[in-house]
């Protein structure tokens, strides 16, 4: 790959995804983010809402910290966040107060998701895409919910 090397939407939430099935193997919900600056991955998370005993813990937070500790600032505004689940509002805030540059998620969350309350909850100039990688991400959230349910009976 050359220093040229546009990767695309697809490419990078693939590497969302990786994270959400760490997060599957490690019995947390299976949402997975990476923050993407100039074409390059600077942060990767997953949730770790479990592990951490934390609310706060969600994947979106957690690469939220990370990207601004590899910049070196608290502004966001020429990354793109791919998640494989719409934020939460909690995320959105997040996001908001970062100045995320670009939006990009998955698989829609009617229940909980950021968009219930509308896109003013993002920043301004905050772009937003979705629907990558939207099946994918939207099963393995469904074999997920499937076991744990299946585990409670």
């Amino acid at each position: 790959m050359s220093a040229l090397t546009v990767f695309s939407d697809e490419h990078f939430m693939k590497q969302a995804f990786k994270e959400a099935q760490k997060a599957f193997e490690a019995g947390e919900v299976p949402v997975g983010a990476v923050v993407v600056c100039k074409n390059r991955i600077i942060a990767r998370a997953h949730n770790q809402t479990e592990l951490l005993s934390d609310v706060t813990a969600h994947a979106e937070m957690i690469a939220i910290t990370a990207a601004a500790q590899s910049l070196g600032s608290k502004y966001l505004d020429e990354c793109t966040l791919y998640v494989t689940l719409e934020p939460c509002p909690m995320c959105g805030g997040a996001l908001a107060w970062s100045q995320l540059g670009k939006l990009v998620y998955a698989a829609e969350d009617g229940k909980r998701g950021f968009e219930k309350f509308g896109r003013e909850m993002l920043h301004p100039k905050t772009k937003v895409e979705f629907g990558v990688m939207r099946e994918e991400c939207s099963e393995i959230l469904k074999e997920f919910f499937q076991k744990k349910r299946a585990l409670k009976i």
